[in-house]
């Protein structure tokens, strides 16, 4: 395979990447701490820890999974909170100490989460007390033997650490009762494991690194085995492509949740490599709110979503804000618009660079030149120690500027699924290559355009929604017969969610479905459109033909 887009790689970036820089993520971690220790790593609601503070207080944590809840090297420890500062701590701790981390969403519904933790098999699991009661209620029922509670503002100086516990709990009422009668506040076990030492573990680059849960053709959510390698390799390739604008002291806003993919290797590891500080919100969702807390910030990058970024444009406020020390801006996660980044070049002067990847991918595959002057509608070129190629449903590669699957083979590429061999033989080929599940074309220059996808995932604001699990859930409802989930087109989620349903029941509504979607399904899952039908489209085997019901125009 002739790799043509090697020959519009922008200047200074490399074919290849040395994957062997790094034993490990903890090896990075160590080495950036030596050269850094001074600077601030991570910032939340005014708070800066630096790169010194970080290892003392993750090899805290790390030492007391170790010594005290006497975890062994590969145990899987869950994450489930919102970028907080308490999250490098923990997951740079369970790294260190050989843990697999395991990122749960924390607006899981306790269907979704304990899903999740019986799947992995996780031993201990560290979650904000905002959504413990979620935990409480499936606890017993997973392998779960350790529970680890944070509040929001655990991590930042009295008084604020006082007044932001108070006013969530008690003025907002955003945490609702709870009893885990075994659980552990996260500051004393910090306490508690800062009296031991961290024991060295060795951990090497086929070691787990996360188990990065994401759907299937099933509709049950799958661990995608990110490695120590597959993360390494990414960061080093996403190093590799933005070294030509990296300067000293780089200060990146991290708005998309640490939990998912993009902003955990684009964000918190690959900036973590070059001595950066992470400003991590909390709440982007308040756009209002989160425009005024990146303008105390000279930010030199910002990653994000294109429903993050049109809300931004759209906002009064943010043309004001210093924007002088900008240099880069990154979308992925869904596609962006060409009306949002015209947009945001003509308010930043930056153009919006887009990048393409998957889970499976860590999540980077593709990614636009970052000197480039324009949007141009691509998704870019495979980057380094990349192969990509489009192929048919039979597998066989086709021409330049042929629609087909693209696939994707590179370090970055996961070990498999979590104990579902036959679930990755559907996605890895033979060869090595990843099945995408994206209809594209290649240019003559080796740039790619996503033209359709194959599978019937649906993208809402960046995450993956898969029918089947709506479907599923749906089936749960007495008053549903059967039903079919697709994607639509939604001007601020980039896609949304409808449903198409056949009564059981004649006297069954729209607000009797929500509220049983509400209660089974995290919320950007819940679908927005509703109509019912009395029979739906099928194959001559009965198999529901979504891609029909998602070209209706009504």
């Amino acid at each position: 395979m002739e790799k043509i887009w090697l020959k519009h790689y922008p200047a200074g970036v490399p074919a290849e990447i040395d994957i062997n820089e790094f034993r490990s993520i903890g090896d990075l971690f160590d080495k950036s701490v030596k050269l850094y220790g001074p600077r601030k790593a991570y910032i939340n609601m005014d708070k800066a820890i630096t790169y010194a503070e970080l290892e003392r207080l993750s090899a805290a944590f790390g030492s007391y999974c170790q010594s005290v809840l006497k975890l062994p090297k590969g145990a899987r420890i869950a994450l489930m909170m919102p970028n907080l500062l308490q999250y490098p701590v923990c997951l740079y701790g369970a790294l260190r100490a050989g843990y697999t981390v395991v990122n749960c969403n924390p607006l899981y519904t306790e269907r979704e989460l304990e899903h999740q933790l019986k799947d992995s098999g996780a031993e201990a699991i560290v979650i904000v007390e905002n959504f413990a009661r979620v935990l409480e209620n499936v606890v017993a029922r997973t392998p779960v033997k350790h529970v680890l509670v944070t509040q929001l503002g655990d991590m930042l100086d009295f008084p604020k650490r006082m007044i932001v516990n108070i006013v969530v709990k008690h003025v907002k009422k955003m945490v609702p009762p709870w009893h885990i009668a075994h659980a552990v506040e996260l500051r004393d076990a910090l306490i508690e494991g800062g009296r031991f030492p961290l024991q060295p573990v060795e951990v090497g680059h086929e070691d787990i690194a996360f188990l990065q849960y994401t759907g299937g053709t099933t509709g049950v959510s799958k661990g995608a085995m990110l490695t120590h390698r597959n993360i390494i390799a990414n960061l080093q390739q996403a190093h590799a492509w933005i070294k030509p604008f990296i300067r000293d002291e780089e200060i990146i806003i991290t708005a998309l949740p640490l939990y998912h993919i993009f902003a955990l290797t684009a964000n918190c590891l690959t900036f973590f490599k070059i001595g950066a500080t992470n400003v991590l919100i909390t709440n982007p969702r308040d756009i209002p709110g989160f425009v005024k807390e990146i303008g105390k910030y000279p930010f030199t990058t910002i990653t994000g979503v294109n429903t993050l970024f049109n809300a931004m444009v759209n906002n009064p406020d943010f043309a004001n804000i210093d924007l002088s020390q900008l240099r880069l801006t990154l979308g992925g996660g869904m596609a962006v618009q060409r009306a949002v980044a015209e947009r945001w070049k003509e308010i930043t002067g930056v153009t919006l660079i887009e990048a393409y990847g998957l889970t499976e991918t860590s999540p980077a595959a593709t990614m636009n030149p970052v000197d480039m002057e324009e949007y141009n509608g691509s998704i870019g070129l495979p980057i380094s120690s990349t192969e990509v190629v489009i192929r048919d449903d039979d597998g066989k590669d086709l021409k330049l500027g042929e629609a087909g699957e693209l696939c994707v083979r590179g370090p970055q590429v996961m070990k498999g699924y979590w104990n579902r061999p036959e679930e990755t033989a559907k996605v890895i080929m033979a060869d090595g290559f990843l099945r995408t599940g994206d209809v594209a074309v290649m240019d003559d220059s080796g740039y790619i355009k996503i033209v359709d996808r194959k599978k019937d995932m649906i993208l809402v604001s960046g995450f993956n929604v898969y029918p089947n699990e709506i479907e599923d859930v749906l089936a749960l409802h007495p008053g549903v017969l059967e039903s079919a989930a697709v994607g639509v087109p939604d001007p601020k989620t980039g896609e949304a969610v409808k449903i198409y349903v056949v009564k059981k029941d004649p006297e069954l509504t729209e607000a009797s479905l929500l509220e049983h979607c509400r209660a089974n399904l995290t919320a950007y899952k819940v679908p927005r459109h509703i109509a019912f039908r009395n029979e739906l489209p099928k194959t001559n085997v009965g198999k529901i033909l979504r891609r029909q019901l998602r070209d209706e125009k009504a």
